[in-house]
């Protein structure tokens, strides 16, 4: 199949996907929950090229939720597992396709291999320019804005500014996403239609498609059909359309 053009909209900068489904995949054709995942890592494999292959600057990538930790520990073991060898085999491969990986959540609830893996792969990709790539690992919307909120507190506490200088800007600073834009098209797979405690304070324009697919047979086809459903709309960020 003929690889994509270039995006020609400058209008979307950041996709980010919320990859649901594994589960629901394997149980459906009677294997274990375990090749679900493993399916759904080929997934990834094939979002992050069409993603680079379309343009998209940034991409974030919802891989294990901070309540993901409460499914079956053989579960948390084989999704380690995964997290693991992608970090050993893919990173190179990012790093010659000048892709720049970057991981936000709670660290300290991972492995400390997998820790180490991911500070080596982060500084190896630091500059990468083709495509700026975000996992969420063991991470949740609601703790990213409390801890940000915590913060800022211990800075009042401090003396090191005054509760009237937090603003908008001043609090996503203090946020594991500083420094990227806030996704402007939020993709969820599976057919549920709800955000799941993700990206709860940069969502708050982005525009979401809800994509039947189960996320192991999304394909570069289904990205580029989210995109196209996102170029049709009109983003008025809260203002009517003849005040703009």
């Amino acid at each position: 199949m003929e690889s994509f053009r270039p995006l020609e909209t400058k209008d979307l900068s950041h996709v980010a996907i919320i990859m649901d489904g594994n589960g629901r995949w394997a149980n459906a054709r009677g294997l274990p929950r375990t090749l679900g995942h493993r399916q759904g890592a080929e997934s990834v494999r094939r979002c992050v090229k069409a993603a680079a292959e379309l343009g998209i600057p940034y991409l974030t990538l919802f891989g294990f939720s901070s309540e993901n930790w409460r499914r079956p520990m053989s579960e948390i073991e084989d999704l380690m597992g995964l997290l693991r060898r992608y970090l050993q085999s893919e990173i190179a491969e990012l790093h010659a396709q000048g892709i720049r990986l970057r991981v936000i959540g709670d660290r300290d609830r991972l492995p400390g291999d997998i820790v180490k893996l991911i500070t080596e792969a982060e500084a190896l990709t630091a500059k990468g320019k083709t495509l700026n790539l975000t996992i969420a690992l063991s991470y949740g919307g609601r703790q990213e804005i409390v801890l940000a909120a915590r913060r800022l507190a211990e800075e009042v506490a401090a003396g090191k500014m005054t509760a009237d200088a937090i603003t908008d800007t001043v609090f996503e600073r203090h946020l594991l996403t500083q420094g990227l834009p806030d996704p402007d098209l939020l993709i969820r797979t599976s057919g549920e239609q709800r955000i799941s405690n993700f990206l709860l304070w940069q969502s708050a324009y982005s525009e979401l498609v809800f994509v039947d697919k189960l996320w192991p047979d999304f394909d570069k086809e289904d990205l580029l059909a989210a995109v196209q459903e996102f170029t049709r709309r009109d983003r008025r960020y809260g203002a009517s359309a003849d005040s703009r």
